[in-house]
Formats: structure tokens, sequence, C-alpha cells
């Protein structure tokens, strides 16, 4: 992936300067800086992985074909689109989780000035993906496709991370309602949908496949996300901040000290 991430960050300034002159709204210079000084804190200051995943699983269905410049752009901009919803999940949970640190910076709505405005950039970031689609996709066959995939996972991430919230609500201290069936509810409806069935399928969409005919492909990357997903608790909770670049608490501990599965959690985080 190393080859194509200046290409693909250079893609990604463009769609910054596309966004920051859209017609829709009539931008003051203040607002303009505003919305870039996010963006640049905001979408692409992670590992990218989820993003350059749409670029090589298309190269991958092109069966090693070389990509036209059109076809790269696309696939970066789709690519693009995850981050953006990456960004917009994560701005705001922060805020949910009170965490202080993001990829080894204060999450953005720590910064002076900015506070509980994070949640209004929460919504521009994911409005903007939409923007993003219409400007490149509406003429495409899969157009309508790649809004209902959108859609969709955007809903089963929130989903999942509302049934986070309500599981393990602050200062709360039943555990009744706590399961290892519910902790895999959770990861694989917050994490796995996004951050591993999205790429690929939106590749495929690209492709001209249909995602009806490609179950199993979805069944095997939400099973990759989950298993993502207990490693990354698993270091959010015992990991050095200075290597995983967050400080943030959450439930780890307290899933450990469910009740009759004490032993069995904590196996299953230490083989992964």
């Amino acid at each position: 992936m190393s080859d194509i991430k200046p290409k693909f960050l250079e893609v990604y300034s463009a769609l910054k300067s596309e966004l920051l002159d859209d017609p829709a709204f009539e931008f003051t210079d203040n607002s303009r800086q505003w919305v870039e000084r996010m963006l640049d804190y905001n979408v692409p200051g992670g590992k990218l992985n989820r993003g350059l995943s749409v670029i090589d699983s298309y190269k991958l269905l092109k069966e090693g074909k070389e990509l036209s410049d059109d076809e790269f752009f696309l696939a970066c901009a789709l690519g693009w689109c995850i981050e953006w919803l990456q960004a917009y999940f994560l701005v705001l949970d922060d805020i949910m989780d009170g965490s202080h640190t993001r990829r080894g910076h204060p999450c953005w709505f720590r910064l002076p000035q900015v506070g509980m405005i994070a949640i209004s950039d929460g919504l521009i970031l994911r409005n903007q993906i939409f923007r993003i689609l219409k400007k490149h996709f509406r003429g495409k066959p899969y157009y309508v496709d790649l809004l209902d995939l959108f859609n969709e996972v955007e809903f089963q991430t929130a989903s999942g991370q509302m049934i986070d919230l309500i599981t393990t609500l602050q200062g709360e201290k039943d555990l009744s309602k706590y399961s290892l069936s519910i902790h895999r509810k959770i990861v694989q409806y917050k994490t796995a949908y996004y951050s591993f069935y999205l790429p690929v399928a939106c590749a495929l969409l690209m492709a001209g496949e249909n995602l009806d005919n490609h179950t199993d492909v979805k069944n095997v990357l939400v099973e990759m996300g989950t298993y993502f997903q207990v490693q990354d608790d698993f270091l959010d909770c015992f990991g050095d901040p200075e290597v995983i670049g967050k400080v943030s608490i959450k439930a780890v501990l307290i899933w450990i000290s469910v009740s009759g599965n004490a032993i069995g959690l904590t196996t299953v985080f230490l083989l992964h």
C-alpha cells in the first residue's frame, strides 16, 4: 500500500478543495478555515487502511490489469468516503467516551475553542460523504447501490455504538446485561461492517458486481472485523498510550469481570 499512499493523499487534497468550494453553501472566510482545519485534523491522520483497501480490492478484482486514471481516482474517492465515515464516527465516539487522545494528539473536542462544536463538525463530516458520492458517482449505474451501502453500514455502526453505550452505562455497576454474546454483537456492528466489509463492497460495486451474490465474502470480512476489534479492545485497556496513540477508559476491565466468564473471556483476549 505504501506506493499508492502519496497518490491517495493527493486525492484527499482534491476532494477537500471541492468541498470547501461546494456551491450548495456560501462559506465565509472564517467558516472555510474552520472546516479545512477540522478536516486536516480528523480525516487523513490515521493509518488509512480502510481507504487504501478499496484500491487494493479493486485492483484484485481487475485481475492485475492496470487501472485507468479515472478508475484509480474513483477508487480513491470511495476510499476517502470511508475515511470520512471513520472520522465522523471517531469525533462523536471520543465525546461519548470522554476520551483524551486520538492518534497521538488530543481529541478534536478537547482542543481550545472546539468543545461541543465537535458535534456539529461530526455532522458535517457525515454529510460531506454524500456530497463526494453525488459529485463523482451520480452518473454511475451503481450510484444508488453505493448510497444504500453507506446508509446501511452507517445504521449498523450507529446501532452497535448504541448497544455498547446502553449495556455499560457510565457509573452503573450492574453487569447482568453484559455477556459474551452481547460483546460479539457490539464489536460486529460497531466495527466489522464499516472497517472490513465496506471497503471490499465498494470495490465490488465499482467492478459491476451484485453484493447479494457475495454473502460469503461479507461473512468472512465480518469475522475478520470481530477479530480485529477484540485485539483493539485489549490494547485499549492494556496497551501503552505512547505506542497505540490514544488514552481512553473503556469497559474492557469490566468485561473481564463478568460473572461466570472471567477465565473464558480473559483467554479470548490473550489468544487474540
